[in-house]
């Protein structure tokens, strides 16, 4: 294909040794001073942040589009009725908290070996952690789904309907396919995302996204299958994106390098794929699962369909405004990861510094305009007044995680880059289920805040999350964290002949 394709990121052929050699020469801000040196570091960090946005920019349009589909399923399931949307809404639930979370976690790993691998040059390395990580991946969705089947029969056992239960069973039921697609296509896009290839995600996503809305109307209404039919066909379009994503890693120019046939080499050093991958998984879902734990307790509260109601709204906000650090935090982990392989550690250190400022900017921003939304932030969700002025009530807190929320995205991009996501594990850990759930629990029960109690919390466990993370990657020696031991497989082979 064109140029356009091309990799955005030039790998450093330096090793370990000549960074370190090459390390008196850089002009460090952070040990120097001068107009020479000010003017160099300027002219590094604006390089540094053109490349961070160009890698930032896509993955974002990225989740944009996927949450496009998701709100376009809901819509077109709510017009059947309220039944059936219960049903979707809590498979929905159900099903990211036992499975794509998961899966989304374990893929992370990933993020440290691939990139590390691409920034070393070893190229070869790609597809066997790509396919390794297929592997693992396959073989952990069989007992999800398993317990998919089963969400119909579990569901009575904690007070829900059995009508909305039996239609949330149908709606997982169909979904079961689509969770091995989501396992392939969240692998391929790890391996073309630490190359910096992020066209082919885009396209992947329009592509889907086009599909989908046709399909989706289709098995809705005209098939007949009611919510299912919207399960249905997110299971097809993940089939479709993992085509779109096979077919450019095939015939692509650009994954030339990187691509060739598995071998048996494959089951080899899974154990080391899984020291990163567990972690990784741990990572993401202690702080996924805290959000629909509330989500869940909220029910018990005193008025438990406005409190729900409420959360939910602010969840929602907070995960369409959080697109952004993700996508500076998924730059981030790149960049991280592809300067320590190519053993530049004082690269490394320029991406954080760079990416910090970035979000912490943004993050003001999207703090102040959220604010300055309040009155209308609940309009667009629902017409009852009582919701509306809950919500304008929560905004003011909804700003203040969103300060909390941006920095921890780029510092857990920043960790999965560097290959410490058994400590980020231990944060959300800590973070919270030993300061944010349990101040959530005094402030709503015992001090009857309710759910600005509840999110009063979640600020606390973001403030102690991301002062953790801040804490360790202020501490990190950089010239001892190139030359990564998840390299060190013998093997060379690449994806698709």
């Amino acid at each position: 294909m064109g140029s356009s394709e091309a990799p955005l990121l030039i790998p450093h052929p330096a090793g370990k040794e000549d960074a370190e050699a090459e390390g008196g020469k850089s002009c460090l801000w952070w040990r120097r001073c001068g107009g020479a040196c000010s003017e160099g570091w300027w002219g590094e960090a604006t390089a540094e942040a053109g490349r961070l946005a160009s890698l930032a920019a896509p993955m974002i349009a990225v989740a944009l589009l996927q949450l496009t589909m998701q709100l376009i399923s809901t819509i077109m399931v709510g017009h059947l009725g309220e039944v059936p949307l219960a049903g979707a809404a809590i498979a929905n639930s159900l099903t990211n908290v036992s499975g794509f979370s998961v899966l989304m976690g374990l893929a992370c790993g990933l993020e440290t070996i691939c990139g590390q691998a691409y920034g070393a040059e070893q190229y070869h390395k790609l597809a066997l952690f790509t396919y390794r990580s297929i592997t693992v991946l396959l073989i952990v969705s069989v007992p999800i789904a398993i317990l998919w089947v089963f969400i119909p029969d579990i569901l009575p056992f904690i007070g829900q309907d059995p009508l909305i239960a039996s239609e949330a069973g149908r709606y997982a039921l169909w979904l079961i396919p689509g969770l091995f697609a989501f396992s392939v296509a969240q692998c391929l896009s790890k391996f073309l995302q630490s190359q910096s290839l992020i066209f082919p995600m885009v396209l992947s996503s329009l592509t889907t996204l086009t599909l989908f809305i046709p399909l989706c109307w289709f098995m809705v209404y005209k098939v007949g299958m009611g919510n299912a039919g919207a399960a249905l066909a997110v299971s097809i379009c993940d089939w479709v994106e993992v085509t779109v994503l096979g077919l450019y890693i095939k015939f692509s120019p650009s994954c030339e390098k990187t691509r060739a046939a598995p071998t048996w080499e494959t089951f080899q050093g899974i154990g080391n794929f899984m020291r990163l991958a567990v972690p990784s998984a741990l990572m993401i879902c202690l702080e996924w699962w805290s959000y629909e734990l509330l989500v869940l307790l909220s029910g018990i509260l005193p008025n438990p369909a406005l409190e729900t109601s409420v959360l939910s709204i602010c969840i929602s906000t907070v995960v369409l405004v959080y697109n952004l650090p993700y996508g500076i935090g998924t730059a981030a982990s790149v960049r991280v990861s592809n300067e320590l392989g190519a053993g530049n550690p004082d690269g490394a250190r320029l991406v954080v510094v760079v990416a910090l400022s970035i979000i912490i900017c943004t993050a003001v921003l999207v703090s102040v305009t959220l604010l300055s939304l309040r009155h209308f932030i609940g309009i667009a969700f629902s017409n009852e007044e009582e919701v509306v002025n809950y919500v304008t009530r929560m905004v003011p807190l909804l700003s203040i995680s969103v300060l909390t929320d941006n920095l921890q995205g780029v510092l857990s991009g920043i960790s999965r880059g560097c290959g410490w996501q058994h400590l980020g594990a231990y944060v959300n850990l800590g973070a919270f289920y030993l300061v944010g759930i349990p101040v959530a629990l005094v402030l709503g029960f015992a001090l009857h805040l309710g759910g600005a109690g509840f999110w009063i919390g979640m600020i606390a466990g973001g403030a102690t999350q991301v002062t953790l993370l801040s804490v360790i990657t202020a501490m990190t020696n950089w010239g001892k964290m190139v030359g990564s031991p998840f390299l060190s497989d013998n093997c060379c082979f690449s994806l698709f002949p």
